[in-house]
């Protein structure tokens, strides 16, 4: 008997997931509690298992969709079973693609979908940031032109009048050409409707295509004759991660009384400290700045026990251990695996548990309680050159650190002026539960921690 497959619950803060690409595909045989599909939740890419055995009859939910939870994404069933009666239900509850009608009149006769029908190899292979975004070129009267003629569709579109090629890019595809000086327009595209992925570069690039910047073509000169209309473009589908990362914010910034706290720190013997820590350890174990900042925010925060807390309504969450956050940029946004119990590991153990989490962040491979559940977290832009910036209260913590750089600055020091490498700290403070004086305070000590790391030890 065939059954419907909905989309289940793989997060506890998920609502909705995206399905990252169909291990399976139309036609398959699958195991019960064998793995069909991988969805993205709001931070990770989630193996979806099937809860029965049978044939995968219909893919109603393609890769790159989002589905609610418990919407149909597919059907499965023996093989050969009319399953008609399930589409027209997934149809009316809103849930089947718009490519749906032709595969209904074909089930009705108990047929099986057609090898054309069948998801392709390609699109299935790719991750989430390089699953197929809508390119709305093919709206253009140009591209209509070429439809109307009968052309390849997964070509590029050129305007005859301009000369002007339109090619479809991941996002990841066009940095990494950027980076590496491969030239889009040499390269044939293998994700759907032509579009360059991740892959094409790689390929390109043990092939040894010439380089923009190595070879001899000039860029293109335009007369005012040839640039006419408004400019072409692109739209790609949001990414689960990234809606999530909008959603989350929006609530933050909204209804959390924010306010600012920023304070100056001289960081010599903080390096000094880490030197000394480095000096004694294999070349794999030395530590960041960040990593001793991670450990002095936590022995800090014990101190400060409303910057260790939430706020819950009507409570004032208090916690005993300090779980921080550690903001790690990926492809798709912004991810912050937690360290839970900073305060009672060494930064030697805190730098490996950064390291080992944040490359399984960049991967999608973290699970929801390693990256839900911090009692603070800390931004650090300081590698990129920032001096100083604000970051957003990730709720329900109370706080969250914008680390800066820290750069050699002439300061006075018993009326003379010296250098020291000053950074910048600023502390978001949710004024439901922290005070102007009480961030004040908890600052001082996150201070006297970092210009004399001993302190750590009191």
């Amino acid at each position: 008997m065939a059954n419907k497959i909905l989309m289940p619950k793989l997060s506890p803060t998920m609502e909705e997931g995206q399905i990252s690409r169909w291990i399976k595909a139309e036609g398959d045989a699958i195991e019960a509690n064998e793995t069909i599909a991988e969805v993205d939740t709001d931070k990770a890419t989630m193996e979806m298992t099937s809860l029965e055995a049978g044939t995968l009859l219909k893919i109603i939910v393609p890769g790159g969709e989002n589905a609610k939870l418990g919407q149909t994404i597919g059907i499965i069933g023996e093989k050969g079973e009319d399953f008609s009666a399930l589409l027209d239900e997934a149809s009316s509850n809103g849930s089947a693609s718009s490519q749906q009608s032709a595969a209904e009149s074909q089930s009705a006769n108990g047929s099986q979908t057609s090898e054309s029908q069948k998801p392709k190899a390609e699109s299935l292979s790719e991750n989430v940031s390089e699953t197929a975004g809508r390119s709305y070129d093919e709206q253009r009267p140009d591209a209509a032109e070429v439809a109307k003629n009968g052309e390849d569709s997964q070509s590029k579109i050129q305007n005859p009048k301009s000369k002007i090629q339109r090619l479809i890019v991941s996002p990841i595809a066009a940095r990494m050409a950027a980076e590496n000086g491969v030239d889009l327009k040499s390269l044939k595209g293998s994700g759907p409707n032509g579009r360059i992925i991740k892959r094409d570069i790689e390929a390109a690039m043990e092939s040894g295509v010439e380089s923009r910047e190595s070879g001899v073509e000039t860029a293109p000169e335009f007369s005012a004759s040839q640039v006419q209309g408004a400019s072409a473009f692109r739209e790609e589908n949001t990414s689960k991660m990234r809606q999530i990362i909008a959603q989350r914010l929006a609530e933050s910034i909204g209804p959390i009384p924010t306010f600012y706290l920023t304070i100056e720190i001289e960081m010599d013997k903080a390096l000094e400290f880490r030197k000394q820590i480095n000096a004694s350890v294999k070349e794999e174990e030395k530590v960041s700045v960040n990593d001793v900042i991670v450990k002095v925010a936590a022995m800090a925060s014990l101190k400060h026990p409303f910057v260790n807390s939430s706020y819950r309504d009507d409570k004032i969450r208090f916690y005993e251990d300090a779980d921080i956050g550690v903001a790690v940029a990926i492809d798709e946004g912004l991810i912050t695996p937690v360290v839970r119990g900073a305060n009672r590991k060494g930064i030697i153990e805190i730098s490996r548990e950064i390291k080992e989490m944040a490359g399984r962040a960049r991967e999608k491979k973290l699970q929801p309680e390693e990256y839900t559940g911090a009692t603070f977290s800390i931004s650090n832009l300081g590698m990129f050159g920032i001096k100083e910036f604000t970051a957003i209260i990730n709720p329900p913590e109370a706080a969250i650190f914008a680390i800066g750089a820290a750069k050699p600055t002439a300061v006075v020091e018993n009326g003379e002026i010296v250098v020291r490498n000053v950074m910048s700290v600023t502390m978001s403070c949710d004024h439901r539960v922290i005070d102007g004086a009480t961030g004040a305070k908890f600052l001082q000590t996150f201070k006297q921690m970092l210009e004399n790391p001993v302190l750590m030890l009191m």
